[in-house]
């Protein structure tokens, strides 16, 4: 009887290029030719949401890593050289930061190490919490028009700090490229002196050394697998302190993430109504081409109550409504001034504090110094972030003076459009005083002028736009800072006008101007410890393994925590292409571990009459006691696929030692290298009616995904238990399938792209419908040590 259970089957329409298991949740990430993005369950490998591919993001994905917690899925693409965050509960993309080189593997690593510093620090790290407000949501009436972000995202973009428990995206690329993103967002370390085209990366747990296969040409130019072992033994040594930086810095990462899309929805606010105000009122006058100023007509139509000029009628019933745009005008500002007061403000608030707080690690240079933490730099940032906050209440009060004046531009306008009209005049607007009037006057006066230096008539009405376009020229109209008994006194006083302690003001640059200001000064300060724990990181271990043959050739990295082990898994089919390979190096590059053997995989019948020997297609690491692999049997029986699990301790079990001969390749010595067979037990199961070349597991959930040669047809298992109703099961759950899943979707009303169905399949393999996605949370991410 088989040894696996096949739980779902699916012919896919495009070819998968990458798959990964959820560490924590039965649920599978594949990515196809066409750059589409699919998340599927494991019961009846039902689809659950898929990614389009965007112009604006990329179409090419070449590799995929989970976060440890499984709320996050990362992705590369090689054609935009991008590397996305994508939150698994609703498809939503939350962070995308660019590569110097397309990224051709990723691994997402979760630090286990335990100090006494560490847990006082996992203990206290929430304090910001006391001390700062919590940040609002963003609100739902605005859909950003941003290229990567959509509505409602705020929530998902601070749920990106996920664990207090360092993790680790370890990122690699062509030419050598590596690089290392704390909690996947801040850039930890850029490592050189790795040589080649990284095909595999695995960073140990203890943080103390890296792993790397890499694809080198030789002096023959002919491609050879090689593998490396990098010494990281300053990121364990300063564990704690690197922990605490790389959450300061994801802290303020999220938070310039978060200003980002608070400034997108006040521009939408804006270019909703105010923008149309001024392009409706130029294109008004362009039209009636009248050659007296606009200001003049209006200022003989608030003195004599009537205007020369012919189009001031029909401007004054123009369609669009005087009151109901003053209504729209006064809503829009006000939804401006509620972003800036709780959003940016809040924001700059945060981004304060926590740079606060790494100025004065930096100042603890017995422990923080050898990280690259400059001071210096760090206080740079703080005073943009601090000249960031002036420029928002600057515009606070530029939208404060705005409001009063519109509102008593249009309350007089829509008196002058009654009475020409001929119409009732309501009592309580036909109130106007001589100060009104000068008011009035003066607004006019202010901004109904036009100006030349543009191409046509520009009406320079409304003065809030100014501060959200992303232009590097000047304001328009800056404020008027004359009378401003602050201001003259700090230019009058020596001693504070160049007083490091103030904040500048910069008042003839816009609000997005500052911004960007700010993020460049910020970056540069995060860039410097990344290059010092770069700098500190060495080649330990350079090992040349075999030339690259035409055919796939497998290759497989794995860190066994408990034992601190790095494993390497191989196969040369051009030299022996019935072994398989191991290879153990210890995590310390200092610890000598003996250990590559060769497996021979046999299997014997019950018969005992013959055997078969099998040759390897694929094999990926169940846990750290076992090993999923693919096989194939011999020529005679080439059609037959097997699954099997491989106990590494057996295959390990080989007294002989194997002496590597440092100036030849392992593939040229392979004669020497020990070797076993091992016969198959009952952990095996035939794959029939499918040309299996690639497997996906997870150990932790139990599964495994079995992918065609062709690349389109797949087979989910689950490991430990027995195939109850043999292959009858297996078919009808797999034409059943597709159609289930439609049914599901339809009945309950949820479309793809969200994560809008969660549960358990039953243990008789019978399809129910999945539970609403409030419940994912509770019933499927459960902690697993």
């Amino acid at each position: 009887m088989p040894a696996f259970r096949q739980v779902g089957e699916k012919q896919l329409p495009n070819p998968v290029l990458c798959m990964a298991w959820s560490p924590k949740r039965d649920l599978i990430a594949l990515a196809n030719t066409t750059g589409e993005l699919l998340l599927h369950r494991l019961a009846s490998f039902q689809r659950v949401w898929s990614l389009p591919p965007s112009e604006y993001t990329g179409k090419e994905i070449t590799a995929l890593a989970w976060r440890p917690d499984g709320k996050i899925l990362a992705f590369s693409l090689g054609d935009t050289k991008q590397v996305v965050l994508c939150g698994v509960e609703k498809a939503e993309i939350l962070h995308v930061f660019p590569m110097q080189s397309p990224v051709t593997c990723m691994h997402w690593m979760e630090v286990m190490e335990e100090s006494s510093a560490l847990s006082s620090f996992y203990n206290s790290e929430d304090e910001s919490k006391l001390f700062l407000p919590k940040l609002p949501t963003l609100p739902k009436s605005y859909s950003t028009t941003s290229k990567i972000f959509s509505e409602e995202k705020s929530d998902e973009i601070l749920n990106l700090l996920g664990e207090v428990r360092l993790n680790i995206l370890v990122l690699g690329g062509d030419a050598g490229f590596v690089e290392l993103y704390a909690y996947g967002m801040y850039k930890i370390a850029t490592l050189g002196g790795v040589s080649g085209t990284c095909r595999s990366l695995s960073l140990s747990s203890d943080l103390k050394s890296l792993s790397v296969i890499t694809e080198v040409r030789s002096a023959d130019n002919n491609p050879e697998i090689c593998y490396i072992q990098l010494d990281t033994g300053l990121l364990s040594d300063c564990l704690p302190e690197v922990t605490r930086m790389a959450r300061k810095f994801t802290h303020i990462s999220t938070l310039l993430q978060y200003l980002h899309l608070s400034l997108t929805c006040m521009c939408e606010a804006w270019e909703d109504i105010l923008m149309q105000m001024d392009l409706r009122l130029t294109k008004f006058v362009q039209e009636k081409n009248t050659s007296t100023q606009v200001q003049d007509e209006f200022l003989e139509l608030l003195l004599w109550g009537q205007s020369r000029w012919e189009g001031m009628t029909a401007f004054l019933q123009f369609r669009f409504g005087l009151k109901k745009l003053g209504q729209s005008i006064e809503s829009s500002y006000s939804s401006i001034q509620k972003l800036v007061i709780s959003h940016l403000q809040s924001g700059s608030e945060a981004l304060l504090y926590h740079l606060s707080e790494v100025k004065g690690m930096s100042l603890w240079k017995q422990k923080f110094e050898p990280l690259g933490l400059d001071s210096a730099a760090i206080e740079g940032a703080i005073t943009a972030v601090g000249s960031f906050s002036l420029k928002a209440n600057e515009l606070l009060q530029v939208i404060d003076k705005s409001m009063k004046n519109f509102k008593a531009f249009f309350r007089w306008l829509y008196v002058a459009m009654l009475r020409m009209c001929e119409e009732h005049v309501p009592p309580e607007l036909n109130k106007m005083t001589q100060k009104d009037i000068a008011f009035v006057a003066d607004f006019l006066s202010e901004h109904f002028s036009e100006l030349f230096d543009r191409k046509g008539k520009y009406f320079n009405v409304e003065r809030v736009g100014q501060y959200l376009k992303d232009e590097d020229e000047d304001l328009v109209s800056p404020p008027n800072t004359k009378g401003n008994q602050w201001l003259r006194f700090l230019q009058e006083s020596t001693h504070l006008k160049e007083s490091p302690l103030l904040f500048p003001s910069y008042p003839q640059k816009s609000l997005h101007f500052v911004k960007r200001m700010m993020e460049n000064v910020i970056e540069h300060c995060l860039q410097n410890p990344a290059v010092i724990i770069g700098k500190s990181v060495k080649q330990a271990v350079f090992l040349p393994l075999y030339t690259v043959p035409e055919r796939y050739n497998i290759m497989c990295l794995w860190n066994d925590r408990k034992a601190k082990l790095h494993y390497v898994v191989f196969c040369m089919p051009e030299i022996s292409p019935s072994k398989l390979y191991i290879l153990r190096k210890g995590t310390d590059p200092n610890r000598y571990i003996s250990g590559i053997v060769g497996v021979l995989f046999v299997h014997i019948p019950n018969s005992m009459t013959s055997h078969y020997v099998y040759s390897c297609l694929d094999a990926r690491f169940y846990d750290d006691e076992m090993l999923t692999v693919v096989m194939q049997g011999s020529e005679e029986q080439n059609s037959w696929r097997v699954l099997a699990q491989l106990p590494l301790a057996s295959s390990l079990n080989c007294e002989t030692e194997f002496n590597w001969q440092p100036n030849l390749r392992l593939d040229q010595q392979t004669s020497a290298i020990p070797c076993q067979d091992l016969v198959l037990g009952n952990q095996w199961r035939e794959l029939e009616n499918m040309k299996a070349q690639f497997v996906a597991v997870n150990g932790i959930r139990k599964v495994a995904c079995v992918l065609s040669a062709n690349l389109r047809h797949l087979r989910v298992f689950e490991m430990d238990v027995e195939d109850e109703d043999d292959e009858g099961a297996d078919s009808q759950n797999a034409s059943a399938d597709q159609d289930g899943l439609d049914a599901t979707m339809t009945s309950q009303g949820q479309g793809e792209g969200s994560l809008g169905v969660e549960g358990e399949a039953e243990e008789q393999g019978r399809d129910e419908f999945l539970k609403p996605t409030e419940h994912l949370e509770s019933e499927e991410a459960v902690e697993l040590s």
